[in-house]
């Protein structure tokens, strides 16, 4: 039987997200309905409703949906049984500023999406949208579920959850499922044994971007035990888990998302937990002079600063790629990937039970962090459902770390609500990349980076008021 549902898409016009959700869907099986396709680029919203009718056409397809552009806000979310929510806040100039501005100060940023200089400035941009998205959401499709997939993970959810406190909303993130597959690739080492991430039971908590695994089994192995004897080969030369075309696990060297696992590694001799998220984001919540100080230690440490140029470039390439996809000019490869929101959304719509890590409020799952930050930890998705799992305690020097950045992103919130400048420059000067500049440098930086957003900033924040 059929379930037929909407689901509404902010963000329709992804040029990459947009494809592996609408594959996924494609392949789930029992689905029908309607995509209901809203972004601000109508133009790319269009390539995508395009590119979901080829997919419908497409013999491997089990579940097809009706694609629609909407041209409102109000229009695409009524009705709505879904919110999936995946944007940009704001352009490639507010990104560029994000990532480089700080490197004049000798700040730099491997991804600078979530915390850090980079994470705060895009917060700032972040919030008063997502206002006003919960807003509509408690308006005109109260009882959705909305999945959040746009960076910064901790404080979209914190938005969401504060506006309409009722909301059913959830943040998914695929960075735990890179960790369970590091996990696969040093059992496969270590003992011959090949299975999948699926197979394997990890407790991951943490916030977005900084979880930590404390315990990691596979039948009867132990898999953090059999960590030392994987590093003792792979640590100095780093090992990424996904093979390159020619089986080798060095990918870092050519690709700016790929990393060697060399920092995670070091962290778990350090403190005995394994750091779930990749190199590159890791790196973001330390103080910058432990693994960040300069490019030729990122180098050495096995992972890469991704430029905004190159991200540029490879979002042209993207375009490029969903125009003739939508056209009918390039083939749209139709495979199940790694991600898993259509099967959580299966599991809430009552197709089976999944247990899988999504950013939720701490009601208690997490016990060393304070109640209402937004944490990350393991939950049951079943019929109508997804409950919170409480996750095994942090080792107390990792605590310590997590606790910071927890905090961190909390002021960032509430200065953000409260348009507290002076709270948001405090919790800019205390985010640990910013731990070797001085107050005056760090007032510089921030009053910097403002401006260079400042089309976005201005209605909500008076600045001249706060700097002038």
């Amino acid at each position: 039987m059929v379930k037929n549902i909407k689901i509404c898409y902010i963000g329709g016009g992804s040029k990459l997200w947009a494809r592996v959700f609408m594959s996924d869907l494609a392949l789930a099986q029992n689905l029908g309905g309607e995509i209901a396709l809203y972004d601000i680029d109508k133009p790319a919203a269009e390539r995508n409703a395009a590119i979901g009718k080829r997919i419908n056409e497409d013999g491997k397809t089990l579940s097809k949906f009706n694609y629609v552009v909407h041209d409102s806000l109000d229009s695409a979310l009524t009705g709505a049984d879904f919110v999936v929510i995946s944007i940009l806040p704001g352009t490639f100039k507010e990104m560029r500023s994000d990532v480089h501005a700080p490197e004049k100060y000798g700040i730099y940023q491997s991804v600078g999406d979530t915390v850090g200089p980079g994470g705060v400035l895009r917060s700032m941009r972040t919030v008063p949208l997502y206002e006003g998205f919960a807003k509509k959401i408690k308006e005109i499709c109260p009882n959705a579920w909305v999945i959040n997939f746009t960076n910064p993970m901790s404080i979209c959810v914190k938005t969401l959850y504060d506006v309409f406190p009722e909301i059913k909303a959830f943040g998914c993130c695929h960075e735990v499922f890179h960790a369970q597959q590091f996990l696969c690739c040093v059992l496969k080492e270590t003992r011959g044994i090949e299975t999948t991430k699926d197979d394997i039971y990890t407790d991951a908590c943490g916030v977005n971007h900084f979880t930590w695994i404390t315990e990691a089994r596979y039948k009867e192995y132990d898999l953090l035990a059999l960590l030392p004897e994987f590093m003792q080969k792979h640590f100095e030369e780093g090992y990424y888990e996904y093979p390159s075309p020619d089986g080798s696990h060095f990918g870092f060297l050519t690709d700016p998302f790929a990393y060697g696992n060399k920092v995670k590694m070091d962290l778990f001799k350090k403190y005995g937990a394994l750091a779930a998220a990749g190199d590159r984001h890791l790196v973001e919540f330390m103080n910058n002079s432990w693994y960040l100080s300069s490019p030729k230690t990122v180098k050495e440490w096995k992972y890469n600063l991704t430029s905004v140029d190159w991200r540029e470039a490879d979002q042209k390439k993207k375009i490029e790629e969903s125009i003739e996809m939508a056209e009918g000019r390039k083939m749209f490869n139709l495979v199940k990937s790694s991600e898993i929101a259509v099967d959580l959304m299966k599991a809430i719509m009552g197709f089976g039970t999944i247990v899988s890590n999504v950013n939720m409020p701490n009601l208690g799952q997490m016990p060393q962090m304070p109640k209402g930050s937004i944490v990350e930890t393991n939950c049951i998705f079943s019929n109508g459902q997804v409950k919170p799992i409480v996750s095994n305690p942090l080792p107390t020097e990792v605590k310590n770390l997590v606790y910071r950045n927890c905090v961190n992103i909390d002021s960032v919130y509430e200065g953000i609500k409260e348009r507290d400048l002076n709270k948001l420059y405090l919790a800019f000067a205390n985010q640990p990349l910013c731990s070797t500049l001085s107050f005056d440098d760090s007032k510089k930086l921030f009053k910097e980076m403002c401006y260079n957003t400042a089309d976005y900033l201005t209605p909500f924040f008076d600045l001249d008021g706060y700097f002038n």
